[in-house]
Order: structure tokens, then sequence, then C-alpha cells
């Protein structure tokens, strides 16, 4: 892992560097995830020849913050995927869930320059379940099974797969689960994105409960230079559990976006 020091703290994330002069991604994961659930994505046969993926605070390698679910936490985890992007000169942010939250709010705040944008499994409001979240608070086992449960994280995926998911929520832990999906909860820039300025690709699951294909289709009619694509046999995490679909739809994206021009 490689690491970058900023507001006080150190992110972790893991990069590849190839050859080629497609546009450098920078992976961004969701709630109680770390980088590693990019791990079919960042690899040299992924999407893009060049490609990091970061863990957010508190996750994974990455050191933790203090901060209330909601605006503090989506700040510092911009502020997360600003000093990775800015390491290893990324211009393209692919987020999963919470992560498209993150790199949507990364946009909105022009915080780095971009050259295109992919939200998988996400949306421009992500409200939580009032029993998945009163379960984060009190217990954490049923929040794990219930996200676990038909077509939420998965369809129909191999069994190691939803095996590693549920090791890695647990080890993120119940706190910063918790304030990962009350900071979802409160996320809601349907208002603003007509101000999305850079071409956008909104990737869904066929069978995503949680943010279902309708989230998707809003962003590419609201988001001026936005398209939808649908991945099926899949559900949140497309990305782990057809990962070929996946990758194809986001290197036919990145082939037909424009790079922002060399200073």
């Amino acid at each position: 892992m490689e690491t970058v020091e900023h507001h006080g703290r150190t992110t972790a994330y893991r990069s590849v560097t190839g050859e080629g002069e497609s546009a450098t991604v920078l992976y961004v994961h969701g709630s109680a995830s770390t980088h590693a659930l990019w791990s079919q994505q960042y690899a040299p046969s992924g999407p893009a020849s060049s490609a990091a993926a970061l863990d957010l605070s508190g996750h994974g390698a990455s050191e933790d913050i203090d901060t209330a679910p909601g605006e503090a936490t989506l700040t510092s985890y911009v502020d997360d995927v600003v000093a990775v992007a800015e390491a290893t000169d990324a211009t393209v942010l692919v987020g999963n869930s919470l992560g498209g939250a993150v790199a949507l709010a990364t946009v909105l705040r022009r915080a780095v320059p971009l050259d295109g944008l992919v939200l998988a499994g996400s949306g421009a409001k992500l409200p939580v379940v009032q029993t998945l979240r009163d379960d984060l608070a009190a217990d954490f086992e049923a929040a794990v099974s219930f996200l676990h449960g038909e077509d939420m994280l998965f369809h129909d995926p191999p069994e190691r797969a939803r095996e590693h998911s549920i090791e890695t929520m647990r080890a993120v832990g119940q706190s910063v689960t918790r304030r990962d999906f009350e900071t979802c909860h409160r996320f809601d820039v349907r208002d603003r994105l007509d101000t999305v300025d850079v071409p956008t690709l909104a990737l869904c699951g066929e069978h995503d409960r949680l943010t279902p294909p309708s989230y998707h289709e809003t962003l590419a009619e609201e988001i001026p230079r936005g398209r939808c694509e649908t991945v099926p046999d899949a559900a949140h995490l497309a990305m782990v559990e057809r990962p070929v679909r996946f990758n194809d739809a986001v290197a036919t994206f990145l082939r037909d976006i424009e790079p922002t021009p060399s200073p």
C-alpha cells in the first residue's frame, strides 16, 4: 500500500501504472468496504491501464477521523479522494454507493480537475431504510445479515465473494459502518445535478434493491452529459459479481470521453 499525508492524517491507497494514453482512474468504495472491493478493476487487466483505489478514512489501512455523520464526514472523505487523486494524477472517479456520493460531491465542489465520473450503485439521494439504521445502532450482526440478503449487496455471487464482504464489514466495524450509512442517509444533491459538468456514466446492477435502476435513470436524465447502463445478473456490487461486464462498460466509457488537454 502507498500513503499520502493530508489534513493531519494518512490515507492509504493501492495503484498500478501501465502503458498507454488513457486517463488514470481512481476507485472509491462504499459503506463498510475498502479498496479491495475494486481488486478486479484496478488490476492491469482492468478498464484503465493506470488506476488507483483508496481506503477512505477509518477503513482498511487509512487513519480514522472524528466526525459526525453527514456533511462533516462527507467533507473528510472528499479530502481523502482529492489527496489521492492529486498523488496519482487521476482524472476519472469511479464511486460505488457512498463512494458515488463522495465522487459527486468532489465534482460539485470542483475540488480536483476531472475528465469523467462513473456512479456505480449510487444516486443523487441515498435514503437508508429505518430498519437498517436501527440495526446499525443496536444489532450490528442483524445489519450485516440484512445487507447480505437477497438482491441487496449481491444477486447470485460466488460464495467466497459473499464471505469476504461479510469479513470486511466486520473488520470496518459497527461505528464506522453506521457513520457511513448515516452519511448516505443525509446525502441529497438532486437539485444540483444539472451543474455536474463532466461526462458521467450511471452504472447499475439489474437487481439492485439498495440503489435501484430508477436512481441511475434519474442521474442520466438530470446530468447534462449523463448516460445510464445496466449490468445484468447483478445487484449493488456489480463490480464483484459481474466484473467482465462491469469493466467492459467502464472501458467503453473511458474510450468515449475526451481527456483534459495537457498544459
